[in-house]
C-alpha cells in the first residue's frame, strides 16, 4: 500500500475515474447493443446519430481508442443502411 500523501490521492482519483469510464462506456455498449437489435429502419435511423454522439464523446474523453469508435459507427452505418 502507498504511504505517501499523493499516492494515496491518486488511488482515490483513479478509482473515481475509473468507474465514471466504466458507467459510460458499458452504457454505450448497451446502446450500440439496442441499435443492432432494432429491425425498423426509422427506429434504427433515429437511434444511429445518439450512439454515434456517444461513441465519438467516449473517443474525444480517451475513455475508448478513437478507430474503435470509427469501427463502430462504420458498422453500425452499414447496418443500418442495410435495413
Amino acid at each position: 500500500m502507498a504511504n505517501h500523501k499523493s499516492s494515496l490521492k491518486r488511488i482515490r482519483q483513479t478509482l473515481t475515474k475509473r468507474l465514471h469510464n466504466r458507467y459510460y462506456a458499458k452504457t454505450a455498449r448497451n446502446a450500440v447493443r439496442e441499435l443492432r437489435l432494432v429491425s425498423e429502419k426509422e427506429a434504427a435511423a433515429a437511434l444511429l446519430p445518439k450512439v454515434t454522439s456517444m461513441l465519438d464523446k467516449l473517443a474525444k474523453k480517451n475513455v475508448i481508442h478513437k478507430n474503435k469508435a470509427a469501427n463502430l459507427k462504420s458498422k453500425l452505418t452499414k447496418g443500418v443502411n442495410k435495413l
